[in-house]
């Protein structure tokens, strides 16, 4: 079968894309394990050129940038036939095409240990109350 790959944002000018590598795994809390898609999972921060920090919960991760040594593509399929109005003997010459949707050039990895963001509770500042006495 012959794949078609595409560009249609013109050379140079596909958007730039990166990975985020993490050490372990991330769990979802049970409420929210049938509905992951567009959960946001933390706050990611670019601290300076190389690094950058991601906040998940109470935990804090520091990492930073790594190129590649193989840029990749992020590619979407495009199907120009539709399967259900061929037959099954015509099913190996479907034609596909790949869009080209972006670069991936660099890598952020998070391979240390996180921080833990637990902060001190503030003293509580009792206030002065003045009573008057008529």
């Amino acid at each position: 079968m012959q794949i078609h790959v595409k560009c249609g944002c013109g050379e140079g000018n596909c958007p730039e894309w990166a990975i985020v590598e993490l050490q372990g795994t991330v769990e979802a809390q049970p409420s929210f394990q049938n509905s992951l898609q567009n959960l946001q999972i933390g706050i990611l921060c670019r601290q300076s050129q190389e690094n950058y920090t991601f906040s998940v919960g109470y935990h804090e991760l520091t990492g930073a940038k790594v190129t590649l040594k193989k840029p990749m593509l992020v590619l979407k399929k495009i199907k120009l036939q539709n399967e259900e109005e061929m037959g099954e003997r015509d099913i190996n010459s479907l034609r596909v095409e790949l869009d080209v949707i972006g670069i991936i050039r660099h890598k952020i990895l998070f391979k240390t240990r996180p921080k833990a963001l637990i902060s001190k509770p503030q003293p509580a500042i009792k206030e002065k109350v003045t009573s008057q006495v008529p």
